[in-house]
């Protein structure tokens, strides 16, 4: 009776943790949501303005543009520092693992960029190559938290360090599902940005339409990279409130059941009792 009563205190324990870890990640899913939200009319503009120059323009020429021989390819994915969040790192890696697994013979045919300590953690321990590497972000993280993980991957593509680059993070859909997806980042279609140009946008450019290409379309990838990740946090919040809101149903069925089978053994220690007294009464009569 006394390990059954320490277990129920142990669970009860448990149980308050994880109730106030699901409220925590419920506020943040609320602020990582508005974040993801807000960031979107400015990708699209962005968007809107590149294609526009790249479709509506013969003349321009960027690497980003253009297609080559893929001899290399570079992975840039996003993960969580902490755990305690379901699937979310596990969907996403296991993803990204069986890619390379079935499109890759060794090492040397891709490289690896990595945002979040799980992700960095998970291909350190199977010595795959990680180029760069970005840990420790805050809840609510800015572009200046990756802005060099971003750059360089955009920078190794334009200098054809690789020949492609893939990225790699949940989509937030609610915080019952995200989906782990895989978006070709680099390099840009032609034919997709015919399509996603908008008909009516009429744009001057100063000094040129090139110049203003080579300006914008690394950004317009960084910013890609960027909006992936805030999705990525909406996505990690929703995954951990779902997880802690099942450990504490969990633990509370867990409570329930200990609770019965120590009522049910005191209730048999009672009676053992009671059985004695009558016993030792009977015995003296």
């Amino acid at each position: 009776m006394r390990d059954i009563k320490r277990e129920i205190k142990s669970k009860q324990n448990m149980k308050q943790i994880t109730k106030a870890m699901e409220m925590v990640a419920a506020s943040r899913l609320r602020r990582a949501q508005e974040a993801a939200q807000a960031a979107r009319p400015y990708a699209e503009k962005m968007q809107e303005v590149v294609f526009s120059i790249a479709s509506g323009t013969k003349d321009v020429r960027h690497p980003m543009l253009q297609k080559r021989p893929i001899r290399k390819t570079g992975y840039l994915v996003i993960t969580s520092d902490r755990g305690l969040a379901g699937g979310y790192n596990a969907n996403i890696l296991r993803k990204l693992s069986q890619t390379i697994q079935a499109r890759h013979k060794s090492s040397d045919e891709y490289a690896l960029f990595v945002i979040g300590r799980k992700g960095r953690d998970y291909f350190r321990r199977r010595e795959m190559p990680v180029v760069e590497q970005v840990i420790g972000l805050p809840d609510s993280p800015s572009f200046a938290d990756i802005k060099s993980v971003a750059y360089t991957a955009v920078k190794m593509f334009e200098e054809a360090a690789y020949d492609e680059l893939y990225l790699y993070y949940n989509e937030f859909v609610n915080p019952l599902t995200q989906i782990p997806t895989e978006k070709r980042l680099l390099p840009l279609e032609s034919d997709e940005a015919g399509e996603s140009a908008s008909e009516n946008a009429s744009y001057e450019y100063e000094p040129s339409a090139q110049g203003v290409l080579d300006a914008l379309l690394p950004k317009y990838a960084e910013t890609l990279i960027y909006s992936a990740l805030l999705d990525g946090k909406a996505s990690e919040f929703g995954a951990r409130m779902t997880a802690m809101g099942n450990a504490t149903k969990n633990a509370t069925k867990l409570i329930n059941e200990l609770s019965l089978t120590y009522n049910r053994a005191r209730q048999a220690a009672i009676t053992q009792e009671i059985s004695e007294i009558v016993a030792g009464a009977n015995a003296q009569a």
